[in-house]
């Protein structure tokens, strides 16, 4: 018996005297735990948050219902988010024959089409918490009743004039889009990107709150944001994981060790992005002496048993899970409760008055960026001043310590991997690191020009040389495929390069105009780059887009990781010729511009030198069609040696055909060419049988051929 069967016999022995149970008296349990801890909460120090705020009580259904609905809120965004990573990736579905790389048509298992369901029905209920935001905010902000707030004009009223009510109603609108999709889709290739919808159901509430006022804003939002989501990982996987526990589903143990590594890296994150938020906000003397600081400290302490509990999951339980999986279930409701306590925890923190700023005298240029330039940007003094970007320089970090353990695998395996290909991956996410954390990323939201310098790197530079280095060929080539029917990071990556979505996404004509696309869409509306230039998100957002939009775009014409259809290099080149020149003319336009974009927003700065405002757009366009000009010409000469390259393996594949005698279409052209050179009978004979209509045709309705060399017009290679 091997030992997988082994394994299998001790875990049906295991269960064979186990029920099947619901979880979602458990998960009411959790939601209940989280909201009244944050009500009661908030409620003791009611007092205080409205003296320090100036605003009256709006009464007991705002003061109980805001922080207990918000709580409930934030365990059901986990739930989602972990239900479909237990789908995508903890619980291996119905591979049609077994074949992982048919991985791509794989429906859900029955486990795994509950996990889904679950995470849909959650990501739903979590939008109609999010809609029932919006008026209890109102309430919160103006100590108006709840009852007043609910009438349809004022929800007009507080989506325009309340920042966190606008985040909630965004959050209401993508929970609605990922939770019917959830519903909708059953296969497997659309759980990753519903895990993905699922965690931007919450990046918008981390976009609002103290940490996206005052000073360092940028380090506060950037740091809660990666809280926020190391918290729903590591919360939602752990209830996603019960479910599976208590459904008796089939890999628990599979399951469980990966979640593992992941809530681990999730703990980590956590810590690191608390430490950084709490700087910001809080001073250590703050910590035991203000309401915050408070609040604060049992927050830290309920991670840390946390972190003891899931050292206490790795020690003895993840060891004996098939033989004794009823101690990690108990174990694991222990840690969920704890982590709903911890949630409501740190739900008060959101209606808690944070201790006064370190400087209260805040110049108009902190408020608005997070903090101040006090010198003129040029080409030596970029490279000089260095302000660390929590978002992308630690997202640069990660995936080059990844491409490294990928590289460390391969090698480990026996394999071999091309160095060039590391060395594009450290220059992409080189670049990444130094244009977002450098002078650069700095002064991009002070000026036009820098704003258009960081905007050419970060879609043209980085997207090119990270596509160049083949992440999704080092992870097959790092991990071995799995055993058939059970998936792995190899059989992932593979399904990605295989992926419908991505099918439709490397065409060339929709890849060039979502590449186009984002360039004039941001640049021909003014009032939308306004608005983006003016909030933090909307840089984030702004970012990501060029980071994205130009790695799909580099990716089918250039990339090193396979796509769905690999089109002949004559026809990327002819696409990448025929988008060159709406490229060159978005910067001309913008040289050409006589509008000020983002006037009001770079006037308010107050920069300390002299700025001609449309002057330093004009240099920006310019930056726009020359800096534009280098990638897409050097991607212009990889195709067209690719192209070389191809046209002169075909011609040496022919000419080999042609002298191993392997040509039939070859000699069947000579033996043409001699049968009609020959002409009489041997001519009369080919004629009739290669042209039999020709031969009936009455011999004084057929013109006389014509004198002189016959000419054979169809082009083909040299003989």
């Amino acid at each position: 018996m091997s030992a997988l069967q082994e394994k299998e016999t001790t875990t049906r022995a295991s269960t064979s005297t186990r029920k099947v149970r619901s979880t979602w008296p458990l998960y009411l349990l959790f939601f209940v735990v989280a909201g009244l801890v944050g009500a009661t909460i908030s409620f003791e120090f009611l007092t205080d948050s409205l003296v320090a705020l100036g605003i009256p009580d709006p009464g007991p259904v705002t003061t109980w219902g805001l922080p207990f609905f918000r709580a409930v809120g934030w365990m059901l965004a986990a739930l989602a988010i972990g239900s479909f990573m237990f789908a995508a990736f903890y619980i291996s579905p119905k591979v049609p024959e077994g074949d992982n790389s048919r991985l791509v048509e794989a429906p859900l298992s029955v486990d795994g089409d509950i996990a889904a369901r679950t995470g849909a029905v959650s990501t739903l209920c979590f939008g109609l918490i999010a809609l029932l935001m919006i008026p209890l905010t109102l309430s919160d902000v103006s100590g108006t009743p709840f009852r007043n707030t609910l009438a349809i004009d004022m929800w007009g009223v507080a989506i325009s004039q309340v920042s966190t009510a606008l985040a909630w109603s965004v959050v209401a609108g993508i929970s609605l889009v990922v939770g019917v999709a959830g519903l909708v889709f059953r296969k497997w290739i659309a759980q990753p990107l519903l895990f993905v919808g699922a965690i931007l159901t919450i990046v918008p509430l981390g976009m609002e709150g103290h940490a996206a006022a005052g000073g360092a804003h940028d380090y506060g939002t950037n740091s809660y944001l990666w809280h926020l989501v190391g918290m729903a990982v590591w919360v939602g996987g752990l209830m996603a994981l019960i479910a599976h526990g208590r459904r008796l589903g089939p890999d628990m143990e599979t399951g469980l060790r990966r979640y593992s590594s992941v809530a681990l890296f999730a703990l980590i994150v956590m810590a690191i992005s608390g430490l950084i938020n709490a700087a910001v906000r809080v001073e250590w003397s703050d910590w035991f002496t203000t309401t915050y600081g408070f609040i604060l400290v049992a927050k830290t302490v309920g991670l840390v048993l946390l972190g003891f509990l899931g050292f206490v999951h790795r020690m003895l339980t993840i060891p004996v899970i098939n033989s004794r999986p009823g101690m990690f279930l108990r174990f694991a409701v222990v840690e969920v409760i704890l982590m709903a306590a911890v949630t409501g925890v740190a739900i008060t923190m959101g209606r808690t008055p944070p201790p006064p700023p370190r400087d209260p005298n805040l110049s108009q240029m902190a408020i608005q960026m997070g903090y101040d330039l006090y010198e003129k940007p040029t080409l030596g003094n970029v490279f000089t001043m260095w302000r660390f970007d929590v978002m992308f320089g630690s997202i640069a970090i990660l995936i080059t310590a990844g491409y490294l353990y990928g590289i460390w695998r391969v090698y480990r395996r026996g394999g071999t991997w091309d160095h060039r290909y590391t060395a594009m991956w450290l220059l992409g996410t080189g670049s990444l690191f130094v244009t977002t954390s450098s002078g650069l990323g700095m002064n991009m939201p002070a000026t036009y020009s820098m704003h258009m310098i960081v905007h050419m790197i970060l879609s043209m530079v980085v997207p090119l040389f990270l596509a160049l280095g083949g992440p999704l060929t080092l992870i097959m080539a790092a991990y071995e495929p799995g055993e058939p029917g059970r998936p792995t990071a190899h059989d992932w990556a593979l399904a990605i390069t295989k992926a419908p979505l991505l099918k439709v996404l490397t065409h060339p004509l929709v890849n060039t105009m979502q590449f186009l696309f984002v360039f004039y869409v941001l640049y021909l509306f003014i009032p939308l780059y306004e608005l983006a230039i003016s909030e933090h998100a909307g840089h984030l957002a702004m970012n990501w887009a060029f980071l994205i939009s130009g790695y799909l775009y580099f990716w089918e014409l250039v990339g090193t990781d396979p796509v769905p259809v690999k089109r002949p290099t004559a026809i990327r080149l002819a696409w990448l010729v025929g988008s060159m020149p709406f490229h060159l003319f978005a910067g001309i336009y913008l040289m050409q511009l006589t509008t000020v974009m983002g006037e009001d927003f770079y006037m308010s700065l107050g920069l300390p030198w002299e700025l001609n405002l449309l002057e330093d757009q004009k240099v920006g366009g310019g930056i726009g069609w020359a800096s534009g000009s280098f990638p897409l010409g050097l991607v212009f000469l990889l195709l067209f040696i690719g192209w070389r390259r191809d046209d002169r393996a075909t011609e040496i594949a022919y000419e080999e055909r042609v002298a191993s005698g392997e040509d039939q279409d070859y000699e069947a052209y000579n033996e043409m060419l001699a049968r009609i050179s020959a002409g009489g009978a041997a001519r009369e004979e080919f004629e009739e049988k290669e042209f039999p209509r020709a031969a009936e045709t009455p011999a004084e309705d057929t013109p006389e051929p014509p004198e002189g060399p016959v000419l054979d017009l169809r082009s083909r290679r040299k003989r």
